[in-house]
């Protein structure tokens, strides 16, 4: 991810659209990414990346860079992801998208979707504030801190979801070998 300069963010706040097109493109994967691990939905997650994006250029101008930039932009994505979590209705769709060309590549494709679909299912099953830390945790590799700043609590209550997230997923990892689902 390439950082971003304050005087492009500065100027992007001031409506410069080259530079806030520099920060679209630093940081739209991110933003995709993770509402795509929290939907499990492409269209889902093009759909919040824009919110995200036009959220960003109405408040960018409050932004006190008391933070990185970053870490703003991971708070306000996980805000909205949360937020379409709760208020949409709808029958998530496990993403196939991710790594599909490794996929066709290696000879394990059908495992590898079986796979990819179980975690899909599985995380659907957790409260979006505990699926959001897991994704940033264990598919993003973030800290304890990071993830707490990012989701805007402390470090403990992160701790606390990842340990609730994990005990329930490993409760229906039993279920499912016991079912053979």
């Amino acid at each position: 991810m390439e950082e971003i300069s304050q005087e492009t963010i500065i100027a992007a706040a001031e409506g410069n659209i080259k530079a806030f097109e520099a920060i679209f493109a630093a940081h739209s994967s991110f933003v995709y990414n993770i509402a795509l691990r929290m939907t499990s939905a492409p269209e889902d997650a093009k759909d919040i990346t824009q919110e995200v994006f036009l959220l960003l250029h109405r408040k960018l101008g409050g932004f006190k860079f008391q933070s990185a930039l970053k870490t703003w932009i991971y708070r306000v994505t996980v805000n909205q992801t949360i937020t379409y979590l709760k208020s949409k209705k709808h029958k998530k769709h496990a993403s196939y998208d991710d790594g599909m060309d490794s996929l066709c590549n290696n000879g394990s494709f059908r495992q590898d979707i079986e796979a990819q679909e179980t975690v899909s299912l599985l995380l659907e099953k957790l409260t979006p504030e505990q699926r959001i830390c897991v994704v940033l945790r264990n598919v993003k590799g973030l800290s304890y801190a990071e993830i707490a700043d990012s989701v805007g609590v402390n470090a403990d209550v992160v701790r606390s979801r990842l340990k609730r997230a994990r005990e329930k997923l490993a409760s229906l990892k039993k279920e499912v070998e016991a079912y053979g689902l």
